[in-house]
């Protein structure tokens, strides 16, 4: 058993109720390998940001569950390094059984993800609350799922979403434990969030999706006030990458994502933890095809996965300053 203190890492429970406080949300960035983890810590220092260093469960195969707690407690020196002691989470995201999360919490890891929306609601509910009662022994807190998102990403996927239904929250939230609860209102997961056709065009000829269901997250705000939402799914996709990635061999058909100023706009509410993985692949793919397709010679890793690594600190700290409202908030 390792605890997450012991690795200079904290829960989400101080950060979340000071971010709902201050109308502003915590950044939740995916991360597999050094690079991502460098931007990340590199972009929240610099813009004094407290955020949450997330990890799905594919990326927890991918780079080892060992080395991944290795990696958490050196982002922690890192920031200190750089000058900074931050506030870091180590979060599991769309953790899918009580096993998978137990081995998280065990292995370091301040916060876990169970996502039992796919389930029944009894059903949801009696693994949140079997998850919370395991995790709250070691202080580690607990994000539940309501409702369910549509797209792919990782070994996440649905091809519908399902709103959540605000006269369950209350019910929920009560029965399970929980310490935050992802509600869906409209984002999915993945660069294909919205077709073509379900979006319209705005004087720039631009395709601008279906605006996100501010409705409901008012309803589930007035039933449990104060208490942490998160918001999965919300990349931008921002269309340069998408560009510079189709001009230099790629094929990304249709990537489109939530409009920043209704991120801003839910940053400002009780969502107080937004979810943010695909923008991220989207930059550091952008330039290593760019680099790839302009110096084919180029063989040395450094060469291609620095630019992208700096790439990447750019976009989290545009993320930090103007669409989460984080900045300063360390």
């Amino acid at each position: 058993m390792v605890s997450y203190k012991d690795l200079g890492l904290v829960n989400t429970r101080e950060m979340f109720a000071k971010a709902i406080k201050g109308g502003y949300a915590i950044p939740a960035f995916n991360f597999n390998n050094m690079e991502q983890m460098q931007a990340i810590i590199q972009a929240c220092v610099e813009t004094s940001s407290p955020v949450i260093l997330q990890v799905s469960s594919g990326a927890r195969k991918y780079a080892n569950q060992t080395l991944l707690r290795y990696m958490a407690q050196g982002a922690t020196e890192y920031a200190k390094e750089l000058g900074k002691n931050i506030p870091i989470v180590l979060h599991l995201d769309h953790g899918d059984s009580f096993e998978l999360c137990k081995s998280c919490i065990d292995m370091g890891f301040s916060s876990v993800m169970i996502d039992g929306s796919h389930l029944p609601y009894e059903e949801n509910v009696a693994l949140t609350k079997k998850v919370v009662d395991y995790a709250h022994q070691f202080d580690v807190t607990v994000e539940g799922e309501l409702g369910v998102l549509a797209g792919v990403e990782d070994e996440v996927s649905a091809e519908h979403h399902t709103y959540t239904d605000p006269a369950q929250v209350e019910d929920f939230v009560k029965k399970t434990g929980v310490d935050s609860l992802a509600i869906s209102i409209g984002t999915s997961h993945g660069a294909n969030k919205f077709r073509p056709e379900q979006c319209t065009r705005n004087a720039d000829g631009i395709l601008v999706p279906p605006p996100l269901r501010f409705d409901i997250l008012k309803e589930v705000e007035k039933r449990i006030p104060g208490f942490p939402i998160v918001l999965h799914g919300s990349s931008s996709v921002p269309q340069q990458y998408v560009k510079i990635i189709n001009e230099n061999g790629g094929a990304l058909k249709d990537a489109i994502g939530i409009p920043e100023e209704q991120l801003r706009e839910a940053a400002k509410s009780a969502v107080c933890k937004i979810n943010i993985d695909s923008d991220g692949r989207l930059a550091m793919t952008a330039t290593v095809r760019k680099i790839f397709n302009e110096k084919p010679a180029e063989f040395d890793p450094r060469k291609y996965l620095g630019p992208a690594r700096d790439e990447l600190k750019k976009l989290y700290m545009h993320k930090v300053q103007n669409v989460l409202g984080s900045e300063n908030k360390a």
